[in-house]
């Protein structure tokens, strides 16, 4: 979604005459479009989270719009794709690789990706136990591509990654979205789903690619089934 210079200057809190220096000055990411500024939602999140903003509520807010379905964890892990022995000694080895893995458009700048993922884990490792890992932004990466996408790595050798648990990591998560709304669904879906004890196995096991997304698709289903009553904690 593009906001108007009066939605990023209510968005950040500050005047549209803020707003017009800060873009003036290169500092805040805009588009120009039929001779307007216009803004990203989730860079102004981004950018603001770097700069310590306090920000309205509304900035994660993205309204439904017809025809903006989010897609399922096991279509978005289709698109995003699986591999196999990643290699990496360490951290910051590991994570270059896993997004030199990634499927992105050739206009991404995986310098750039790879330097906010690094940030993001100085500020708390994203390993979340049985060494598993899902390395993303504080707040979801800004990335112009067409779809929500999950690449789930399978590390050659498993690395020290902070675990809460002690464990090293083996198994990588990497999210990409357009959108705030589809990050963050994201997120709360693959949770879910490492819940599932069918779908963990064949993750822990480092399954096939069909087999996996196979208990995947079952454990979004019975998330489907159980909404109405069920939480994801």
């Amino acid at each position: 979604m593009h906001l108007s210079v009066r939605d990023a200057a209510r968005i950040l809190n500050v005047s549209e005459k803020t707003i017009y220096r800060w873009v003036q000055q290169g500092a805040l990411p805009a588009y120009k479009v039929n001779e307007q500024y216009r803004f990203h939602r989730a860079e102004l999140l981004e950018w603001a989270t770097a700069k310590r903003l306090n920000v309205s509520p509304e900035i994660v807010e993205e309204p439904h719009t017809p025809g903006s379905a989010l897609p399922t964890l096991a279509a978005a892990l289709e698109a995003g794709g699986i591999a196999y022995r990643v290699g990496g000694t360490d951290k910051d080895t590991v994570l270059k690789a896993v997004v030199r893995e990634l499927r992105l458009p050739e206009e991404v700048d995986r310098e750039f990706l790879l330097r906010v993922l690094l940030a993001r884990e100085a500020l708390g490792s994203t390993a979340v136990g049985d060494g598993i890992a899902i390395p993303h932004v504080r707040n979801p990466i800004v990335l112009h591509v067409p779809r929500p996408a999950v690449t789930l790595c399978f590390l050659e050798k498993p690395v020290e990654f902070g675990a809460l648990d002690r464990k090293p990591v083996h198994t990588l998560f990497t999210l990409v979205s357009p959108t705030v709304r589809a990050h963050l669904h994201l997120i709360s879906r693959l949770a879910y789903v490492l819940r599932d004890p069918a779908a963990k196995e064949a993750v822990l096991r480092q399954e096939s690619r069909e087999t996996i997304l196979e208990r995947v698709r079952r454990a979004e289903g019975s998330l489907v089934a159980s909404a109405p009553t069920g939480t994801h904690g």
